[in-house]
C-alpha cells in the first residue's frame, strides 16, 4: 500500500521507490550494482513503513545518507551535497571532515 511524502514545502505525495532508486544510482556513479541498488531501495522502503507518523522527504535522505556512508564515501558526499544544498566548498570539506570523524 503506498504512503505519502510530506515535502520540504509542505505538499504531500505518494511515495516513489524509484525517485530512491534514481538518487542512489546517481549519488553512486556507476559503482553499484542494480542488484544492490535494489536490496538498498527496498530496505529503506521497508524502514519507513515500519516507522510511525509522516514521512518526510528529509527522512528520506537521511536514510539513503546512511546507506551510502557504509559503502562509498564520495557517493555519500554527492548526494550530500544535494540533501543538504551544500553552497561552496566549505560545506564539503565539512562533511568530508564529518564523515572522518564518524569512521
Amino acid at each position: 500500500m503506498p504512503f505519502v511524502v510530506v515535502k520540504r514545502d509542505g505538499r504531500h505525495e505518494a511515495f516513489d521507490s524509484d525517485k530512491v532508486r534514481d538518487g542512489l544510482v546517481r549519488a553512486l556513479a556507476d559503482s553499484a550494482a542494480s542488484e544492490e541498488i535494489a536490496v538498498a531501495v527496498g530496505r529503506i522502503e521497508t524502514d519507513l513503513r515500519v516507522g510511525q507518523g509522516a514521512v518526510t522527504s528529509d527522512d528520506i535522505g537521511r536514510m539513503v545518507l546512511e546507506y551510502l556512508r557504509t559503502i562509498d564515501e564520495a557517493a555519500y558526499l554527492r548526494f550530500a551535497s544535494v540533501h543538504k544544498e551544500f553552497r561552496d566548498a566549505s560545506d564539503f570539506e565539512r562533511e568530508a571532515a564529518a564523515l572522518e570523524r564518524a569512521d
